[in-house]
């Protein structure tokens, strides 16, 4: 249940709620849909493919019993960005908690990708955060409960291109949105990981040894992480001692410093 879902009558059995997840078909966001489903939250499944939302939905609703809906959307398509808005404002099926996972990465360095596809990244990464956000919050706060855990990454502490930057983006505004709207009941969460064991890297080309071992982290145990910060209020989770370090550390270090790592997470 969100943190400020309405409580229930003594004794009484009350659902948590639908959860909109986009991305929901691999790596970070399926983890968050089974999760979410597994605490009894109905589930909106957002992604491209549509064959395997279908797979995906007919598994959950197999395993933990819930109502799965899916929509199927690019978020680079204004078309379909506004379909799932829509989805988010629909006051007669609302929607209680939304998770901003969709990623994008890019693999070359600004100048070596064709700016389409920077634009592309930027789309997904930041104009579906703000969109999707403002929708869910408007509906959110006029009913005085929700909650939505945007998915930002580590990367938005350290100086690496434009994903860093547009991750960044997603800090600065999930640290305001959490402050401007918590006193209307809404909690706004910003998950920072670093690298995962999911699709992500590998849809980008780049193997597991481009970082050492120890900086890898499991999905499920980010997840567990992410709802619980998010069920105690947190602006913030970063899961991991090693990342919280690096959050930590990168306070301090001069950005001539950092931008030593570019490569990290590259090859």
């Amino acid at each position: 249940m969100s943190p400020s879902a309405p409580r229930p009558a003594s004794g009484a059995p009350v659902s948590p709620g639908t959860a909109l997840v986009t991305g929901g078909t691999a790596g970070i966001g399926r983890e968050f849909a089974h999760q979410l489903a597994a605490r009894g939250h109905d589930v909106v499944l957002v992604a491209r493919d549509e064959a395997r939302l279908v797979q995906e939905a007919e598994a959950i609703r197999a395993r933990h019993g819930v109502e799965v809906e899916v929509l199927v959307a690019d978020l680079t398509v204004r078309a379909d960005l506004d379909r799932v808005a829509a989805r988010l404002r629909n006051t007669a099926r609302p929607v209680e908690l939304l998770v901003n996972n969709a990623g994008f990465g890019l693999k070359g360095r600004f100048l070596d990708n064709d700016v389409d596809a920077e634009q592309a990244m930027l789309d997904v990464l930041v104009t579906a955060v703000m969109r999707l956000s403002h929708a869910a919050l408007g509906a959110m706060a006029a009913r005085g409960h929700g909650g939505v855990v945007n998915v930002s990454s580590v990367a938005a502490f350290l100086p690496r291109g434009t994903y860093s930057a547009a991750k960044a983006w997603v800090n600065s505004f999930g640290e305001w949105a959490h402050t401007e709207y918590r006193p209307q009941g809404v909690t706004v969460t910003t998950l920072c990981p670093g690298f995962t064991r999911t699709e992500f890297h590998e849809r980008m080309e780049v193997g597991r040894d481009s970082a050492p071992d120890f900086l890898w982290l499991d999905a499920h145990d980010l997840v567990r992480t992410a709802l619980a910060d998010h069920a105690r209020g947190k602006a913030f989770s970063v899961p991991g001692l090693q990342y919280k370090a690096v959050a930590g550390v990168t306070r301090f270090v001069p950005k001539r410093v950092l931008q030593g790592f570019q490569s990290l997470g590259r090859r």
